[in-house]
């Protein structure tokens, strides 16, 4: 006997269970947001006029074994955010805890991220940080604007984990190198 898959639920025509109820202010939602431990990374990519271009993220997550595919968020507001949604090929670096100082620059606007940075171009001409964790390198295939970040999807076109070390972990708005991994 085989079951039978249920239908869709139609959610459009579903009650809506908190109606009447105030959404979450933006205290409450970075707060609650703020407990979910991440990873750290830096994506990287080449502007139109060849410069490196880099970002602190900790938006990274998988998507898809088969295809290969992963997904990071880019604000509206970040310097970078034309860069990153125009970009045919990006590289996202997995940081290890030694990396902090790194993380930080890179999240810092006004400063020269690469100066005394040690890196190279890959084939697509993207920059590559030395000394990640682990490292993706994407074609940009697909891009979904939600609220106020556009949702990047990449196709691994190859990755490989060159650093040692323990990872870089953000939690409650903090970086975190030391932990019991």
């Amino acid at each position: 006997m085989t079951a039978t898959p249920a239908a869709p639920t139609d959610v459009t025509q579903a009650p809506e269970p908190f109606q009447g109820v105030p959404p979450p202010t933006l205290a409450e939602l970075k707060g609650a947001l703020g407990r979910f431990a991440t990873g750290v990374t830096i994506v990287t990519a080449s502007g139109a006029d060849g410069e490196p271009v880099g970002i602190t993220a900790n938006s990274f997550n998988s998507v898809s074994l088969s295809p290969a595919l992963v997904l990071w968020s880019v604000a509206h507001t970040a310097g970078s955010f034309a860069v990153f949604t125009q970009a045919r090929h990006y590289a996202i670096h997995v940081l290890s805890a030694e990396q902090r100082p790194l993380a930080e620059r890179f999240a810092t606007r006004g400063v020269d991220r690469w100066a005394g940075v040690r890196w190279h171009r890959n084939e697509a001409g993207v920059p590559i940080l030395d000394g990640a964790l682990a490292l993706f390198e994407c074609r940009s295939r697909s891009q979904y604007p939600e609220g106020d970040h556009v949702i990047l999807v990449g196709e691994v076109e190859r990755c490989s984990q060159p650093g040692q070390g323990g990872p870089l972990l953000y939690h409650g708005g903090r970086f975190y190198t030391e932990h019991p991994l």
